[in-house]
């Protein structure tokens, strides 16, 4: 592995952009794991021999895309307005989100997902409410179905909350910027804690690639952080890995190709496996980072009243 010198590391040698290696020591490049593991773990003399380069580079991407899934704290952060369709078009390498925020007037307002259905596709129908289609028999569609403009035009009820008002816990319709309540009939009792909340909602449509707002986000800026698998679009010089992790890498495609590899004696594949899990807890205690100066801080919320 070449290492880089100190005018490569900051300046990037005169080169734009200067910050591209800024960071770069604490990963090890998917090249340089493929290359490593064929030097130290196969040969005639070692326990993998015969094995393809190509079969050490498939096991090394999965390795990474399981530990960007479930052990790498490796947050993509993305900021986007969103749009008067009250979309948000999930990044390309989007696998699962970890928060979405409102940004507002330099805070992050956390928002709360909706449990309820706010979209919907919809077919065309006549008067008959026979469903249309075109001339190559396809179904004809809107741009919007019912629930989607209902959504965007705020006309979805929601609740109200403030305190200094007697409508507070009612539900209503918010729009532009009014609050509307129907006349009250009967008695409501109980507040459903699962959608109340003041800050806006959301819910993600993965199949359309988009998380849709409720009817007050329109312009509004939201901050995604989400997990990605760690591909870098599919571009192999570009993947990395945390060196915290390399050996349990290393271990896993050790694990794998033995597992699937014909005449291997049991107790070796059982002996690959523990390795491999003893590597990764190893790596995430690393990871974790316990610093006492992070534990002080909080220590300090014992000394809070509860009221």
């Amino acid at each position: 592995m070449a290492y880089l010198t100190q005018y490569q590391y900051y300046e990037n040698d005169g080169n734009n952009p200067e910050n591209a290696n800024w960071g770069s020591y604490q990963y090890i490049t998917l090249k340089n794991i493929v290359n490593n593991f064929e030097l130290m773990y196969v040969g005639n003399d070692k326990l993998i021999n015969n094995v393809e380069r190509y079969n050490i580079l498939f096991h090394a991407k999965r390795a990474i895309q399981e530990l960007n899934y479930d052990s790498l704290k490796e947050i993509k952060i993305l900021e986007l307005a969103v749009d008067d369709a009250l979309r948000f078009i999930l990044p390309d390498d989007y696998v699962n989100w970890v928060r979405i925020s409102m940004y507002k007037n330099g805070t992050l307002f956390p928002l709360t997902e909706n449990i309820q259905t706010n979209w919907s596709s919809a077919y065309l129908q006549d008067n008959n409410y026979k469903i249309l289609f075109d001339q190559d028999g396809n179904v004809l569609k809107p741009e919007f179905s019912t629930v989607d403009i209902d959504r965007i035009t705020g006309s979805n009820r929601t609740i109200y909350l403030n305190a200094e008002s007697p409508y507070d816990g009612q539900e209503g319709y918010f729009y532009n910027g009014i609050w509307y309540f129907e006349y009250p009939i009967g008695g409501r009792y109980g507040l459903n804690t699962e959608t109340a909340n003041q800050n806006p909602t959301f819910k993600i449509n993965k199949k359309s690639g988009v998380i849709n707002f409720s009817s007050d986000m329109a312009g509004e800026l939201v901050v995604l952080e989400y997990v990605s698998d760690g591909m870098e679009n599919g571009v192999n010089q570009d993947i990395s890995v945390n060196k915290l992790f390399e050996e349990f890498i290393y271990a896993y495609i050790k694990h794998v190709i033995l597992s699937s590899k014909f005449g291997v004696q049991e107790y070796i594949i059982n002996r690959t496996k523990k390795e491999k899990s003893a590597l990764l807890r190893n790596a995430k205690i690393r990871l974790s980072n316990i610093h006492p100066g992070r534990l002080l801080m909080n220590l300090r919320g014992q000394n809070k009243w509860i009221k």
